[in-house]
């Protein structure tokens, strides 16, 4: 009998055993926990739900769980909540009548469940898991600045992106243009892993790593950091980036700058430019435009070569090779022309014209040029323009028509493209002088510097009457003029200064005048003349008012006579008579004379008489 017992008890507890894993219906499961949501640094708000479906309870045990360890945070006794030692002992507290337990501080490590349970036997406890939530800081992008060239057999890293400090793991998206890229075997990888900072945030690096072609040499890289938050999902992106991408040089050609006609004294730059990165190593050929060979070759490593000043020598055929030092492969570009516009020196015939006065002269100018020229003749001295040509006729010279002549050759296609030469005509004749007298105003016992000039040809001399240090400057090769330095002496104010020029032909003399300096009024003491001078005139002014007012109001009546009296008292009628004579003009008597229509007596003089008696 038993082992028949032992063969059921086995069974029954086999039953048993397979009811709890099939789950059958009327057993009790374990409710889902219910979800609160926090970002880091803030409070936590844990609610018991016990305290709702039993009522006032007086003692409730908050548990935290931790892989599937419980571990006692907090006591509610009565109403009075007590916290244990351990890593919340000074983050918990006590809300809503002890219904609610208050975390602050929330960190990563808070990200687990949290449960209430009361006193009684079986009671039934209350379960909530607490999710935490960090958003990541701003996404740090870092290219490629090595390059990847295109003839790579597998992806090459292009950038790496990293997402600092976030809860939790967020994700990476990687864009081209705008535009998300995938995986995609040998053609696209994205590398990503994180790394558990102290705080418990995570730090994400993703490496895009890709094969690129020519095209992508422009493309715009960026990464883009998926996050979510208790108020929703949001996002992240970094700046853009593009990444060198080298690919070998299929086509070189050449440029010049400046654009357009080219003349001597510009500076010019001989550009030879590559499709391909890095730009091959180049050098350019000058050649001969008849028989095509190299004249000479220079190296330049930056592609440019400056011609300055350009000259027409640089004229030629020019042509770059460009050497992709990768497939050591030499790719020449088209051969160019350069045409350096020029303008040759002036020839003047003849180149020193020497002429009698009354004779004629024809003076001819020639000159070679790239381009069609135009001819004119200046006067030197004024700039007037005498002719439009290469020749100049010259008839019945007089002794003014010696000096300079300018030749302008220039290119009227070409702004600034010209030459000029100049020649001085020499008309024969004795020294001519640029005044005869002059008058110079001196200080006694002073030095004084006095010049003379004269011209004619030969080249006069100059010489002075006076014993004293001169100095000779030669001005053209017709004109000289002659500074002396000279002590001004009472003798020399009587007798003067003179210049004498000469040459084989003639002399002549010129005369400086010495006088002293007048002395004028100082400054000050003309200012108090002016300030009297306008004193007076207000005085006038004012008292010829102050009579015409008085005339105006009767107070001083005048009659036809001219006779005016003037009440006094009567003690004194017969003491005073005062004559007043006058020689102004009649139009100057007009405050005197009464009304307009008052007529001056035939013999009337113009005497007037005030009668100081009554």
């Amino acid at each position: 009998m038993g082992l028949p017992r032992l063969i059921c008890a086995f069974l029954l507890y086999a039953c048993c055993c397979c009811r709890r894993a099939a789950g059958v219906p009327g057993e009790a499961e374990q409710p889902a926990p219910e979800l609160v949501e926090v970002e880091v640094g803030s409070t936590a708000l844990l609610k018991c739900s016990l305290f709702q479906s039993q009522g006032n309870l007086s003692h409730v045990d908050w548990f935290s769980v931790h892989k599937e360890k419980r571990v006692l945070i907090f006591r509610v006794r009565q109403g009075q909540g007590q916290s244990e030692p351990g890593e919340y002992q000074h983050r918990l507290s006590l809300q809503d009548r002890g219904a609610t337990l208050a975390l602050t501080q929330v960190t990563p490590h808070d990200e687990r469940i949290f449960l209430c349970q009361g006193k009684r036997p079986r009671s039934q406890e209350h379960r909530i898991q607490l999710r935490v939530y960090k958003a990541p800081e701003e996404p740090n992008i870092q290219a490629n600045a090595l390059g990847i060239p295109v003839n790579s057999k597998e992806p090459s890293e292009v950038a790496t992106c990293v997402g600092r400090n976030g809860y939790p793991i967020p994700q990476v998206i990687w864009y081209k243009n705008g535009r998300p890229l995938k995986e995609e075997k040998n053609r696209v990888h994205i590398q990503s892993s994180q790394t558990v900072e102290s705080s418990g945030l995570y730090t994400l690096q993703s490496i895009l790593k890709a094969q690129l072609v020519k095209e992508d040499k422009d493309a715009q890289f960026y990464c883009e950091l998926n996050y979510r938050l208790p108020s929703g999902n949001h996002m992240k992106e970094s700046r853009e980036v593009t990444v060198p991408v080298f690919y070998p040089t299929e086509k070189v050609w050449l440029e010049v700058e400046p654009v357009g006609m080219l003349k001597e004294g510009d500076r010019v730059e001989i550009r030879c430019l590559a499709d391909g990165n890095p730009p091959p190593h180049f050098s350019i050929s000058k050649q001969n435009p008849s028989t095509r060979e190299a004249e000479e070759e220079t190296t330049v490593d930056n592609g440019v070569l400056v011609l300055e000043p350009a000259r027409k020598e640089h004229s030629g055929l020019y042509e770059c090779q460009g050497l992709d030092l990768d497939t050591m492969i030499s790719l020449p570009s088209e051969a160019q022309e350069l045409l350096v516009n020029y303008v040759s020196d002036i020839r003047v015939s003849p180149a020193d014209p020497e002429r009698q006065e009354g004779s004629s002269l024809t003076l001819t100018c020639e000159a070679e040029s790239s381009q069609a020229l135009e001819f004119q003749w200046l006067r030197e001295e004024t700039g007037q323009v005498l002719e439009r040509g290469s020749v100049l006729q010259l008839h019945n010279l007089k002794r003014e028509a010696g000096g300079g002549y300018r030749c302008v050759a220039s290119v009227p296609s070409i702004p600034g493209l010209n030459r000029t030469q100049l020649v001085n005509v020499a008309i024969f004749g004795p020294p001519w002088m640029a005044f005869k007298e002059r008058k110079v105003w001196v200080k006694e016992n002073t030095v004084l510097n006095l010049s003379c000039e004269a011209s004619g040809h030969p080249r006069p001399t100059i010489s002075w009457n006076v014993n004293s240090t001169a100095s000779e400057q030669d001005q053209d090769p017709q004109r000289v003029l002659s500074t002396l330095n000279v002590l001004v002496t009472a003798e020399l104010l009587k007798t003067g200064v003179e210049c004498t020029a000469s040459n084989d032909l003639g002399k002549n003399t010129s005369v400086l005048f010495l006088e002293l300096e007048r002395k004028l009024p100082e400054p000050e003491s003309q200012g108090v003349v002016i300030v009297a001078v306008i004193v007076c005139i207000l005085v006038l002014a004012v008292l010829g008012a102050v009579l015409y007012f008085l005339y105006k109001k009767g107070k001083l009546p005048c009659g036809r006579s001219g006779k005016q009296e003037i009440t006094l008292p009567p003690s004194r009628k017969s003491e005073l008579v005062v004559e007043v004579k006058s020689d102004k003009l009649p139009e100057e008597m007009g405050l005197l004379q009464g009304s307009s229509s008052d007529k001056r007596a035939p013999g009337d003089q113009g005497e007037k008489y005030i009668d100081l008696r009554h």
